[in-house]
């Protein structure tokens, strides 16, 4: 489930590619078993591609991962978080379209 606009993180790079990036991030908490995680795929594609540049776009598995979805209280999928200079400035849950994707981004940005 990774495109070349959307990056994947881990509780190994969490610091360096989240909490110390230079630019806000849309991260995208997911599981193998969600349908709606794997329906936003395409949406989450596009916004990454829109707003190259300005935001970075990236989704943890919380299969795999369970230091950080445990660190912000992750427990339905999916949790969409915006971190602005590691601090979380919004979150949702549940299954956005492109459009609350990209009014989620834009004022958080």
């Amino acid at each position: 489930m990774n495109s070349g606009n959307i990056q994947v993180f881990t509780d190994k790079s969490w610091k360096k590619d989240v909490l110390e990036s230079e630019v806000p991030v849309l991260v995208d908490f997911w599981a193998e078993w969600c349908a709606p995680c794997k329906a936003m795929v395409p949406d989450l594609e596009a916004i990454a591609r829109e707003y190259a540049g300005r935001v970075r776009v990236g989704k943890l598995n919380v299969e795999e991962n369970d230091q950080v979805p445990f660190e912000y209280g992750i427990t339905a999928m999916p949790t969409l978080i915006v971190l602005r200079e590691g601090k979380v400035v919004d979150q949702r849950v549940g299954k956005l379209s492109r459009a609350q994707l990209g009014k989620l981004l834009d004022e958080s940005l």
